[in-house]
Parts: structure tokens; C-alpha cells; sequence
């Protein structure tokens, strides 16, 4: 028999009917029903997250198997488990079939499997406190609870008067938790360790980044937390867990990459890989809660060689009507030389910086994708306050094919060298252009400020173009972007120019 009642005052009403919770419930059940807890319940537990929401878990318990055929029971699996992930090892033991049951034990499920059935409603007078009870067979808990009291057809009402339902069995196939059950052959009876191994989703991490930029050291400190999450309906006990960067089969990586710019490196992280993954252990040993958020420190680095970008990207023929502020982004390596040395999975980095009192500020943040060890960040945080730029064409005129071939043979810049570019018989025409980028700078101290100018691949033959003169050397970062870093002069103004030839 098992019995609903009233818990610290606070009930269940979701099937329209005042189904309160017993605070000790009791229960005459089979063990085909509820399994002993103590026989089976979680052993060593290994949980290995993947970024993709799925998870690997492993788990090992001591398990008196008898000889010959018998049914094992293992309750605590994931509610989300993917049985056909499933493997059994016992020494000794094989597989002959297995079942999921996620059907758990709750008081709407006790009265949806009640239907057709009778029950024992207890009702109690809130005036006098004396109890009635009644027989009732359940007809529907469609919308609502119905059900036949002898002649009559009452639909048990969500009022707030008490009511107790009371359930003669457990309905078949109800758990109290998750519970997998295999059935095996076993050559030979005795105690011995058992393992299973499944995937389910529900389990998930992600990378959070905490960095305070010192800039007169021009340094950050850094560090790393894992944000673990369980939505499977299980816990897991003292799980030994592991974090792979990286999803197997469903491509990698959770977050947009940054806004900034990230070049990826090329040198070797000092931690475990398997395949193309990075590992990340948790050190000791946690327990995974169900419907818990938990965060663990897995970075934690100082004096990271680091420094502010000023910065703008200008599109190709840009007028713009006023001056434009320019971003503000902090710059650093993941190299070992540089004091970080780590390949970082995917995630968001958020920037401090302290004031004048020495307290920590925050000023901005920005989200990476898995990034490599060796690699470059530039990442943005906001944009500056006091730093602008406006891009103007100040002059775009024609030009005649003989100025265009005016030097032995046209030059176009591809994948950062200087070719020789082969002619067209399709009509062709010349354009001569120069930009004027006007920058001021409030601040007082002088600042540098990286312009980039993009859309240079726009030509007819889409990279047809090159520089006639700049006011600074720049470099060309890819067929279609070239950069120049500008020195601008504290509580000042500069003009750049640059002057383009490009054919269409």
C-alpha cells in the first residue's frame, strides 16, 4: 500500500486534484518493482563531458551474480541514458538482454497508472478534523482528476480542503530512479566487479575566463573556471571527471568566436590529447548533483605578457560622416613564452582592470573559440572613449591603361607577394584612389592605432590592386586586408593617407 500525504502544508495540483506528498510514505512492493538500493547502487563512477552535450560515463560495482541465468538491476543510470550505447562486462558473465526503465515513481504518474482501478480517498473536515473515507475507481486524469464514488462521477477539485489518495500497489514498471536491468548468463556463481558503460546528453561544460590587465606591467593574470551542468535526473557520486575540448562526430566548440582577432599557433600544449581532443581532469574527485550548476578552477596563471590595441576596420570606399571611435582590445599569446603555455577551450573572457583606489574594474569581455597554444589574441572589449578615426576617400579618379602599365608590368599583391597578373581580353578599367583617415587622440599620453582597410579584393579579377604610396609601411595581412600601425600623438590629430591603383 502506498499512501499520499500532506507535506509541510505545500501539495501538488497539477492534475487538478490536492495530491499531497507523504513525508513517509509506505509501500508493500515486490522487488520486481523497487530494486534494493544497497545492492546496486553507484560504484566507481567516471564521467567524461564532451562540448556537444554528451557525456561518457563508466561505472564499476561489486555484484553478487549467480550462476546461470539471472537479472541484474542497475538503479542511479542516467534518465537520458542511450541504451543502445550500452556495454556490460563481468568476468566471467555475458549479455543476454537488457531494458530501460525512465517510468518513475511520482504521484501524477501513480494516479495516470491508477486508471481503471480502485483507490481509497481520505477526506478530512478542517472544522471538526474527523476523516471519511471512500472507494474510488479512477476514470480519467485528463485535465483533471475523475473518478466513480458508487453511483456517482466526482472530479476531484483543486479547493485547498485536504485530500489523501491512497494506492493499494505500486502500478508495474514505476521506479523510483532510473534503473537499467540486463540479464545475464553467468558460468559461474560469486561476488566480482561489474561495469557498464553508456553515453547519455544531459551532462554539459563550458570555459569561463577571468583576466585582470595590469597595464603599466603590461600583464594579465588569468584564470580558468569549468561550468559543469546535469540535467540527466541523475546524480553522480564522487565521479572521477574528465573534460574533452572538442565533439566528437558534431563538429567543436559551443561559443562565437571572438570579435577580435585570434591567428592560431602552432606549439604544443603540455597536457594529454586523444585524437584531435584536449584533455582537462578534474583534479579530485566531485559529486555531479542533478539539476546543479557547478564551476571548477582548471586555469590559474600570473604575468601574462599582454597589452592594449587600439583599432579599426575600414571597409573598402568608406565615407564616414563624423569620426567613428575606434575598438579597444587586449592583446596576448597562449605561448609558453609569453607565461600561459595552454592550449583554451572554447569559452568567454571577461577583463578587470583596477582604478586609482586598487580595486578591480570590469572593462569588457569577449568570447574565444578552442584556440591553440602558441596563438595570438587580439581580443575586443568595447570601444574607446576618447580615441576616434574617420575614413574618407579624399580622391578616386580613372585612369588610362598606359599610366596603369606605366612600370614594365602591373604588380598585384597576392597572398602577401608581389605577381605578375596575366591580361584579360575582357573590357578592363583603371582606378586611382586615396584615402584619407583622419585620427585624434584625447588622451594624454600618445597612443598607437592599428588601421586596417578591407575590400582590397574587390577588383574584376578580385585582387588587382596596389599601393602607390603610404604614409607608414604597412603589412598585408591576406589578399583583401592591409594593416598599418599609426602613431598618433597625445592630445593630438593625425592624417594618413594611402593611394590605391586597382583594376575592374
Amino acid at each position: 500500500m502506498i499512501v499520499t500525504r500532506k507535506l509541510a502544508g505545500k501539495c501538488l495540483t497539477g492534475l487538478g486534484a490536492v495530491l499531497c506528498l507523504a513525508a513517509t510514505a509506505s509501500a508493500q512492493t515486490s522487488s520486481d518493482n523497487l530494486a534494493n538500493p544497497d545492492a546496486t547502487s553507484q560504484g566507481e563512477v567516471s564521467v567524461t563531458i564532451y562540448n556537444n552535450g554528451q557525456a561518457l560515463v563508466q561505472d564499476i560495482r561489486q555484484l553478487a551474480i549467480a550462476q546461470g541465468r539471472s537479472r541484474i538491476e542497475f538503479p542511479d543510470v542516467s534518465a537520458q541514458i542511450r541504451p543502445e550505447t550500452l556495454s556490460f562486462n563481468a568476468e566471467g558473465a555475458g549479455i543476454v538482454e537488457q531494458n530501460f526503465d525512465f517510468d518513475l515513481l511520482t504521484p501524477g504518474k501513480l494516479m495516470e497508472k491508477a486508471i481503471g482501478q480502485t483507490i481509497t480517498l481520505i477526506r478530512t473536515n478542517p472544522a471538526t478534523g474527523t476523516e471519511s473515507r471512500e472507494r474510488a475507481t479512477v476514470l480519467s486524469t485528463a485535465g483533471g482528476v475523475v473518478v466513480k464514488i458508487g453511483d456517482r462521477i466526482e472530479v476531484l477539485r483543486d479547493d485547498g480542503l485536504p485530500v489523501r489518495a491512497v494506492f493499494d500497489r505500486v502500478p508495474p514498471n514505476l521506479r523510483a530512479r532510473p534503473t537499467l536491468s540486463v540479464t545475464v548468463e553467468a558460468a559461474r556463481a560469486g561476488t566480482r566487479p561489474a561495469s557498464i558503460r553508456y553515453l547519455t546528453p544531459g551532462l554539459g561544460w563550458s570555459a569561463d575566463y577571468v583576466a585582470l590587465f595590469d597595464e603599466p606591467k603590461g600583464a594579465i593574470d588569468m584564470q580558468g573556471w569549468v561550468t559543469l551542468t546535469n540535467n540527466t535526473g541523475t546524480t553522480f557520486h564522487d565521479a572521477n571527471t574528465l573534460l574533452i575540448a572538442g565533439s566528437p562526430g558534431q563538429g567543436s566548440g559551443r561559443r562565437p568566436v571572438s570579435p577580435g582577432m585570434v591567428r592560431p599557433g602552432t606549439e604544443s600544449a603540455a597536457r594529454e590529447q586523444v585524437g584531435d581532443f584536449y584533455l582537462y581532469p578534474i583534479g579530485a574527485r566531485t559529486t555531479i548533483a542533478n539539476a546543479q550548476t557547478k564551476q571548477v578552477s582548471f586555469l590559474d596563471v600570473q604575468g601574462v605578457a599582454a597589452r592594449r590595441v587600439y583599432a579599426r576596420t575600414v571597409n573598402w570606399l568608406q565615407n564616414d560622416g563624423a569620426p567613428q571611435p575606434v575598438s579597444t582590445s587586449l592583446s596576448f599569446s597562449t605561448s609558453r613564452a609569453a607565461g600561459l603555455g595552454d592550449a583554451l577551450p572554447a569559452g568567454t573572457v571577461r577583463f578587470y582592470q583596477r582604478d586609482s583606489q586598487g580595486t578591480p574594474q570590469f572593462i569588457g569581455e569577449s568570447g574565444i573559440g578552442h584556440t591553440p597554444a602558441g596563438s595570438e589574441l587580439m581580443l575586443t572589449t568595447g570601444s574607446a572613449f576618447d580615441v576616434y578615426l574617420q575614413a574618407e576617400v579624399e580622391k578616386r579618379e580613372k585612369i588610362t591603361s598606359s599610366e596603369w602599365e606605366r612600370s614594365s608590368r602591373y604588380r598585384v599583391i597576392k597572398d602577401g607577394e608581389v605577381v605578375t597578373q596575366v591580361e584579360s581580353e575582357r573590357p578592363v578599367e583603371y582606378y586611382r584612389t586615396t584615402m584619407r583617415y583622419t585620427m585624434t587622440n584625447a588622451k594624454s599620453e600618445p597612443v598607437d592605432i592599428d588601421l586596417i582597410q578591407s575590400g582590397l579584393d574587390r577588383g574584376w579579377w578580385s585582387h588587382d590592386f596596389r599601393i602607390v604610396s603610404e604614409d607608414v609601411p604597412g603589412e598585408q595581412l591576406n589578399l583583401g586586408s592591409r594593416k598599418w600601425v599609426v602613431p598618433v600623438p597625445a592630445n593630438g590629430r593625425r592624417e594618413f593617407r594611402v593611394t590605391y591603383e586597382a583594376r575592374y
